[in-house]
């Protein structure tokens, strides 16, 4: 009885460590789905010549996809700080790419007090979607996501990005 009763010891054991795995992997939070982000290159924004502008035009580069608006006071705060590393990475294969959930006349007079380094795209009310769909629940603003080389999602922040985990994550990925 004793045998038998030690030899059911590592099968219970097996199957309460399955059992953790399922319940993990099917039940806990997930991150924004890897169709949102294959959505992502599908898509298109103007830039402010009004010209459109594909998403995939840097696909395979390390991208920080910044949703912002002109009104948005922690989204101009941040800026300057996304103008500083655009220079220092964007020879490492770094792209930045704003996205205004905004109209043109409101960033294209913004940008005039502020000009910035890298690619604004007007996004309006498809942006504020894209947002929700790349993992911003709330649709607040600024929110910034970073993908790498192969597209993968390595940092999603809502809120001012500190320009140190910025660049601590850049860094990070080989940037």
């Amino acid at each position: 009885m004793q045998k038998k009763l030690l030899l059911g010891i590592p099968l219970a054991l097996a199957a309460l460590a399955a059992g953790i795995w399922l319940a993990q992997t099917r039940y806990a939070p997930q991150t924004p789905a890897a169709s949102a982000v294959a959505t992502l290159w599908q898509l298109r924004f103007p830039d402010m010549q009004g010209h459109d502008q594909p998403l995939s035009r840097w696909r395979g580069q390390v991208v920080v996809l910044n949703f912002w608006a002109s009104w948005c006071a922690p989204c101009r705060e941040e800026i300057p700080d996304f103008v500083a590393l655009r220079s220092q990475f964007q020879p490492k294969g770094v792209e930045f790419v704003g996205i205004a959930i905004d109209n043109s006349a409101n960033v294209a007079q913004f940008l005039q007090r502020l000009p910035v380094n890298y690619p604004i795209l007007i996004g309006e009310g498809a942006a504020h979607s894209l947002s929700r769909r790349l993992g911003n629940p709330s649709g607040a603003l600024p929110y910034t996501v970073v993908l790498d080389r192969d597209g993968q999602i390595v940092l999603s922040h809502l809120g001012r990005l500190p320009r140190a985990m910025l660049e601590a994550t850049l860094r990070k990925i080989g940037a």
